[in-house]
Order: C-alpha cells, then structure tokens, then sequence
C-alpha cells in the first residue's frame, strides 16, 4: 500500500492528460522553458552590470 505501483501513475497520467489535454501540456512545457531561460538570461546581465562596476 505504500508503494505505487504502474498502474496508479498510468492511472494519474490519464487524469492529468485529461483535465490539460494533449494541447496543454507542450505549451506549459514551452512557457516554462522561456521563463528560465528569461531567469538565466537575467543573471547573467546581472553578472555583467556588476563587472563593469568593479572595473570603474
């Protein structure tokens, strides 16, 4: 009973791809992929902004 077995995931699989559905799912996975490449992106500026303060 405290294991899960295959047929339980299978089981929330179905769930989770009906409440999404098929078309969902690819662009929360693409919105999700923007945003931390927008958060890289943004450390790596901040990374930048403070060299350019230490060579002054």
């Amino acid at each position: 009973m405290g294991s899960f077995s295959i047929w339980h995931w299978m089981i929330v699989l179905v769930i989770v791809l009906l409440v999404f559905g098929r078309g969902k799912i690819p662009e929360l996975m693409g919105d999700m992929a923007k945003g931390i490449k927008s958060f890289k992106k943004g450390m790596a500026d901040d990374d930048v902004a403070e060299d350019k303060r230490t060579v002054e």
